[in-house]
């Protein structure tokens, strides 16, 4: 991390633009470690207020801007792990990260030919392999050290001893604890990008249900299959997982069966195809999937409603 010391005369402070055109990569940064957006955001919030709580003649002689800003957001997502460890132990059923929308699909972006109030481009994650929801699920088994020193070495590149400056152990360490989060994801078999063919699955899976056709879903789904819904006790849904593709179609059958007038849209999640639910036009789940040899295997439904205010501001567009 390049810290503040005495600087050079002629030395200027880092121009406004260098230091706010970070924030993209802090906000891509913080989720990724995080799960969650309203997490990351005051994650790179709290990184900024830090920065400008420097003295001028200390801005100045911070060799580079960038650098001291990632270590900081850094820092400060791995204070937060910590203490989500510790928050979520008390969540109301099971937690999911947030899900992330597409932007350019929805009315406003710009595959929607809308007005001039575009998402503003720091303000949006990059829809990669790294955040397709099966990868973000193990990433949260990791401890928060194993996570920081993953997501910045194998997604990110950062080298060791960059890293050690931030988890706050050896370069030796930081190297073990990337290795160990390996051993996490090849051992949870998560995809690193999402299988060709997955919207076509999605759209068959959409269709069954909107249909009722119990027998379809079934068929759609793999026999051990399992489906999670995160509430967070603020609205109803299963707090277990539901395990087994006859299980899971009843379920399904059952909530579309008490919520006539459902909707379902197919909308990218996370960067895959994925499903989203509107009752009366306000979004009251959204779905992802991961599936393997044509056949859906996890779905992920996230319900909480704290968790799908981007997708209630994006559909407002």
């Amino acid at each position: 991390m390049s810290t503040p010391s005495e600087p050079g005369p002629d030395r200027p402070e880092p121009a406004l633009s260098e230091i706010v055109g970070e924030r993209r990569h802090l906000l891509n940064l913080a989720y990724r470690l995080l799960g969650s957006l309203a997490e990351a955001e005051d994650a790179v919030q709290e990184t900024y207020t830090r920065w400008y709580a420097l003295s001028r003649p200390q801005r100045a002689a911070v060799e580079s801007p960038g650098a001291w800003l990632t270590t900081v957001a850094g820092r400060v997502c791995l204070d937060v792990l910590g203490s989500a460890r510790v928050r979520r132990e008390r969540y109301v059923g099971e937690w999911i990260p947030e899900p992330l929308p597409d932007r350019t699909q929805w009315p406003g972006g710009p595959a929607g030919g809308g007005g001039p109030e575009q998402a503003d481009p720091a303000d949006q994650v990059t829809l990669d392999e790294s955040v397709n929801m099966a990868f973000l699920v193990v990433l949260e088994a990791m401890t928060p050290a194993e996570r920081v020193a993953f997501v910045l070495h194998d997604v990110f590149r950062y080298p060791f001893a960059e890293i050690a400056d931030i988890v706050g152990r050896t370069p030796a360490a930081c190297r073990q604890l990337a290795s160990s989060a390996r051993r996490r994801i090849r051992a949870a078999q998560a995809p690193a990008v999402v299988p060709a063919g997955q919207a076509s699955v999605v759209r068959h899976f959409k269709e069954a249900w909107e249909a009722r056709d119990i027998k379809a879903l079934v068929g759609l789904l793999d026999p051990d299959a399992t489906m999670i819904a995160d509430g967070g006790g603020l609205v109803g849904t299963v707090l277990r997982p539901v395990v087994g593709s006859e299980r899971i179609a009843q379920y399904l059958i059952h909530i579309a069966d008490k919520a006539p007038g459902l909707t379902l849209l197919e909308r990218t999640v996370n960067g895959g195809p994925g499903l989203v639910a509107q009752h009366v036009g306000v979004t009251v789940t959204v779905a992802a999937f991961s599936h393997s040899g044509g056949r859906i295997t996890r779905i992920w439904a996230i319900r909480n409603p704290e968790k799908l205010r981007p997708w209630t501001e994006i559909g407002q567009g």
